[in-house]
């Protein structure tokens, strides 16, 4: 009896051993993809290491975004006058399609300064000294000819200022894709790449009626 007692013990202690020496098992990282930029493939990384690969805006994302709200706004401005000028419906459709558009975009740039830190533009653009930065802004001059435009005359001038305003925007644009690294911000840019780009064409075959 005291013989299978003394076993029983042995084995209830080379038992223990063996579950103390054993490393304790680990959850497994579950993999993440880094989306990269527009068009490029995704980088797969052990979801731990995730915050190392991390990419915090650089300076040609903020200067993107903070230029293309009033540059945007500007637009808008523009748009805004078809309604009352124009009699065409095409003209009018496009024009309602940018404002819609772009004011969908502002928002979106607007919040993105916001979530970066970074201060947002005020109103009150289209005649402020910065617009020679901006690729495509229309002069408080041309401004001012188009408000005082009727007819065709207008739908001309309209035409011709937008299609060089939207050329702007993707330079503007372009510039980002090339520079920039915030994927969000490279998206918006895209966005106004492949839509822009589909205007400008739609615009050109209008302004072959005027």
């Amino acid at each position: 009896m005291r013989n299978r007692l003394a076993g029983l013990a042995l084995l209830t202690a080379v038992l223990a051993s063996g579950c103390a020496g054993t490393p304790a098992e680990t959850e497994p990282t579950v993999p993440v993809v880094l989306p990269g930029k527009p068009g490029d493939a995704g980088t797969i990384v052990p979801g731990d290491q995730a915050k190392k690969y991390e990419t915090k805006p650089n300076q040609a994302d903020i200067d993107y975004v903070t230029m293309m709200i009033p540059h945007h706004e500007q637009a808008k401005i523009m748009t805004d006058l078809v309604a009352a000028k124009s009699s065409d419906e095409q003209v009018r459709s496009l024009a309602g399609r940018i404002a819609v558009s772009q004011d969908g975009e502002v928002t979106l740039m607007k919040e993105w300064l916001k979530n970066a830190g970074q201060p947002v533009p005020g109103p009150g653009h289209d005649h402020g000294g910065d617009h020679a930065m901006m690729p495509g802004m229309a002069t408080p001059a041309q401004l001012d000819a188009l408000r005082a435009a009727t007819g065709k005359d207008f739908e001309r001038m309209f035409l011709d200022l937008m299609i060089a305003h939207h050329q702007g925007a993707l330079t503007m644009a372009d510039g980002a894709l090339a520079n920039g690294v915030d994927q969000k911000a490279q998206e918006m840019a895209q966005h106004v790449v492949t839509g822009q780009s589909a205007e400008i064409e739609r615009m050109k075959v209008m302004r072959t009626r005027f």
